[in-house]
């Protein structure tokens, strides 16, 4: 989950535009949530349907509704990459995944980039981060870097432990994710002892991991993440009546890149009812506590009287699937998995306002400089939020053609057999892979089934055509996957070049052990028939 907090000081002297004065300092808090980081029900780091009906209504966010009463909230915000490093590089950036290049959690922003903060900073902002970054490079093991590097190779083996729940503590027991509520802390110190005090205006960002599903250490280090982790105290706040089950395709029905999906993820074997609803009870459980995160901001902010002068955005840099079509995790243009929560509040911006609009994490940088009346600049894949947000137009505001009518995702990354891209247009996904015509694409019309158990690409093909049109447009989609699968193996052979002799033990004993060590052959001469294999012309 992300937050952004923007605050306004009459005395500022630090824009141009002295009138503007009430957008002046970001204070920018990004709660993040790995996984993030919210079906119809919660699904939150993450997915955004958990900040409107009927998904608000499985658990209780006190402080998401008290957002929606004050402020804004986007129904149809996405994420521009399915897994934390690059969707924040996006963020970060403003600039689309091909563009940033950051292919998976390992491959992030070059450190020097120019990011919002960066820019706030040089025209006068404080700024405060605080938390988990992860836009340049995440803190990802080599196995994941691994998985993702040979998901061209032909062979399956699960990479992920099976994801479990683990109930700790008592009624008392409220802070679970420690480290999370030690930057919270952090943040709060802050604004109560020196953001208070500031004449300047000031950015503040604050990364969580919750509700990330947990390492499962005693496991391994390498067996994956894949514990929903939770107290009492919090899995009171979830109303299980209200938890829905989600429907499952057969694993013969599936789409084949969401059953490679789902193999890796260890999600095809099976599941019982009450497994599955006790699994997304948890993560719910998880949304609560982090709910509670941003609680304590915005109660520093209205106890030192900031809340009044202050733009605070709440985003996520993914969503997490918790069980939706048989897979957890995110890395997945399901809605569970691509669709973010975004919610704005604070001076100037409408109140009780629900926007349709698409937007996507690529927004983020322009807003953050209109808010600031810093100039634009030419090259930004995204559109200021701003003249969707204001209560009254403003002619400086936002001085770009209109925004368009899609938002574009796309994924490069492990446990997906091909790279993944998603346009979302009116009622409509179109999911194409690698090439277009190596996978068979699919189409969800999400105003008849949100759920997205249909695919009707072949009851539609003009619409696909149309669709397919619009997204080359965009991106050269065929020639960005023949890019990064040569990526993928320099970056290989450079790794196994690295080890030496020690290659054949240490790859058999990365998170996929529990399959590769029945037959280490097997696979060792399938990655040797994908290295042989000539490199993609781009």
């Amino acid at each position: 989950m992300i937050i952004f907090f923007s605050k306004c000081s009459a005395s500022t002297k630090v824009t141009t535009n002295q009138q503007s004065a009430r957008f002046l300092n970001a204070k920018v808090h990004f709660i993040s949530t790995c996984l993030l980081k919210v079906p119809t029900d919660l699904k939150q780091a993450s997915d955004g349907r958990l900040t409107f009906y009927p998904g608000n209504q499985t658990v209780d966010l006190p402080f998401i509704n008290f957002m929606k009463r004050h402020g804004s909230v986007f129904l149809n915000a996405y994420t521009n990459s399915p897994i934390c490093c690059p969707s924040r590089a996006a963020m970060w950036s403003g600039l689309f995944t091909h563009l940033t290049e950051s292919w998976n959690n390992f491959k992030g922003l070059d450190p020097d980039y120019v990011t919002w903060m960066d820019l706030m900073q040089k025209h006068g902002y404080y700024t405060q981060k605080y938390g988990k970054l992860d836009y340049t490079s995440g803190h990802h093991s080599v196995s994941n870097r691994v998985e993702a590097w040979t998901r061209d190779v032909e062979f399956l083996l699960r990479q992920e432990g099976r994801p479990k729940v683990n109930l700790t503590g008592d009624r008392r027991h409220v802070r679970v994710m420690e480290t999370d509520w030690q930057v919270t802390d952090k943040a709060v110190t802050w604004i109560r002892k020196e953001a208070v005090n500031l004449t300047q205006p000031f950015a503040l960002y604050l990364g969580l991991n919750l509700p990330h599903p947990y390492p499962s250490p005693y496991a391994g280090e390498n067996f994956g993440s894949s514990t929903f982790l939770t107290s009492p105290y919090w899995l009171e706040k979830v109303k299980y009546e209200a938890i829905k089950i989600p429907t499952w395709s057969s694993l013969s029905e599936m789409h084949p890149v969401d059953y490679y999906s789902s193999y890796t993820k260890n999600c095809t074997g099976e599941f019982t009812n009450r497994e599955v609803r006790r699994i997304r009870a948890f993560y719910y459980a998880m949304c609560a506590e982090t709910d509670a995160m941003l609680g304590e901001v915005i109660s520093a902010l209205r106890d030192t009287d900031l809340l009044k002068e202050t733009v605070i955005m709440f985003t996520s840099d993914h969503g997490e699937l918790a069980m939706e079509h048989r897979q957890f995790y995110k890395m997945s243009m399901y809605e569970g998995s691509s669709h973010v929560p975004l919610l704005v509040m604070g001076p100037g911006i409408k109140q009780q306002q629900q926007i349709s609009a698409v937007v996507s994490l690529v927004d983020i940088y322009p807003t953050m400089l209109d808010l600031a009346r810093i100039p634009a600049l030419q090259n930004l894949s995204g559109y200021s939020l701003l003249p969707l947000l204001l209560e009254r137009a403003e002619d400086e505001v936002s001085r770009r053609e209109p925004r368009p009518s899609w938002v574009l995702s796309e994924f490069h990354g492990c446990n997906v057999n091909a790279s993944t891209y998603m346009l979302r247009i009116d009622q409509w996904k179109y999911i194409t892979y690698l090439d277009g015509v190596s996978v068979p694409p699919q189409l969800f019309d999400l105003s008849a089934d949100p759920d997205e158990l249909t695919n009707v690409a072949i009851k539609f093909p003009e619409t696909v055509q149309s669709l397919d049109k619009i997204l080359r447009s965009i991106v050269n989609y065929p020639r960005v996957s023949s890019s990064v699968q040569n990526y993928n193996k320099r970056q290989f052979i450079s790794w196994k070049q690295s080890l030496g002799q020690n290659y054949s033990n240490v790859i058999a004993n990365l998170r996929w052990h529990q399959d590769w060590l029945k037959e280490p052959k097997k696979y060792e001469n399938a990655i040797d028939r994908w290295l042989s294999q000539r490199e993609q012309i781009s």
